[in-house]
């Protein structure tokens, strides 16, 4: 019997890693065969979806034999509503990570300059290598990504994107909106600024530029994964101007969002006391945590996010075996990639019981850390 050519893969998959941005808890719990105590590492809400969310999804269970709508008109007509702007300003998505693909895939053609922060969040760059894109990467400025580095950066390579999280993902800082409008009015023609705006609902209100949904030269993202408890869902969204947005139609996975998550993020986004509580529990437990750092010789940085990333005082090589005792104490956390950032620990909200966890297991990773 002949045997069948093998699929031959193209030139550009064939040159890509088989590697994902990060190892999730799941398969870490599989690795070490035990569950995580505390789940610490992925920025999840730990504070759970609104309850009229959850009781939307559980009604609308019966009908999950149906395709979602695949204009989602009823999220898109509420977020407008929300953000008081036109519903063909709005694209959703499976989450800010497929919208960040779907927007590489619109606008970089293999070989064409993109911009970001070395030790930014790397999901963005996943995309930009997947389609080809050439990656050009500035420091961050101490502990914020560097808009002036980027901008300049961006004006050097002839970059179509740059990326700008705020507030920042991993080390929780944030630039205020004049900043950020500064950086806009220095962009060199040609160039859009994706604006990962994932911890809006969790940043204070100067972090947050006003809208222009006539401003051409920047695309705001959003999610309901942090503050809406969502994560499991996936359920993100784009704001900008109508012809960048209609252009998504072009290459959008149109039945990416099921009924189950359409009807879970339309109830959370009207439910704002229970917004307003989770915030309320994200500041307490991010007062929480920077006191456990404290109390035990290290330096919790400001953060405008539901973590905090937490200066270890050494190098990254003490940081990693600090996490790596913590994950042996069943505290799952993770920590910024690149150096000099990582000298952090990276260490989201939780509950009550999730302080007490990190409070019993620190001091004793430290010392582990520190023996090593």
């Amino acid at each position: 019997m002949t045997k069948s050519s093998p699929v031959k893969l193209t030139s550009l998959a064939q040159s890509l890693p088989a590697s994902v941005p990060f190892v999730g808890p799941e398969a870490q719990e599989r690795a070490r065969g035990a569950p995580f105590a505390a789940r610490l590492g992925a920025n999840e809400s730990a504070f759970g979806p609104s309850p009229r969310a959850m009781a939307a999804m559980t009604a609308v269970t019966q009908d999950a034999w149906m395709y979602g709508d695949p204009e989602y008109h009823a999220l898109r007509t509420a977020l407008a509503d929300h953000h008081g702007i036109d519903a063909t300003n709005i694209v959703a998505g499976e989450g800010i990570d497929g919208l960040l693909g779907y927007l590489v895939r619109l606008l970089v053609e293999p070989g064409d300059a993109v911009v970001t922060s070395e030790g930014a969040y790397p999901t963005f760059n996943y995309h930009v290598a997947g389609f080809g894109g050439s990656l050009h990467r500035v420091p961050y400025a101490g502990n914020h990504e560097d808009t002036a580095a980027l901008v300049a950066k961006a004006a050097e390579v002839g970059a179509k994107l740059i990326y700008l999280a705020n507030p920042d993902n991993p080390m929780g800082s944030w630039h205020d909106a004049e900043t950020v409008t500064c950086m806009l009015d220095a962009l060199p023609d040609g160039t859009l600024l994706c604006l990962d705006e994932a911890y809006a609902d969790l940043a204070p209100p100067e972090a947050v530029p006003p809208l222009d949904t006539d401003d051409v030269r920047v695309i705001r993202l959003r999610t309901f994964s942090k503050a809406h408890g969502l994560a499991g869902m996936r359920v993100g969204y784009a704001i900008g101007e109508a012809g960048l947005i209609r252009a998504f139609d072009k290459v959008r996975n149109h039945f990416g969002l099921g009924r189950v998550a359409q009807a879970g993020a339309v109830a959370a986004l009207a439910d704002t006391d229970w917004l307003a509580e989770v915030q309320a529990r994200v500041a307490q437990s991010r007062d929480a945590i920077a006191a456990i750092a404290r109390q035990n010789g290290l330096i919790p940085l400001p953060s405008a996010t539901n973590f905090v990333a937490v200066d270890c005082g050494r190098d990254g090589d003490f940081a990693r075996r600090v996490l790596a005792a913590l994950i042996a104490q069943d505290i799952f956390v993770r920590m910024p990639g690149v150096a000099p950032l990582d000298r952090c620990i990276r260490i989201s909200c939780g509950t009550a019981a999730d302080m007490d966890a990190l409070r019993t297991a620190l001091p004793r990773a430290l010392s582990e850390a520190a023996g090593s």
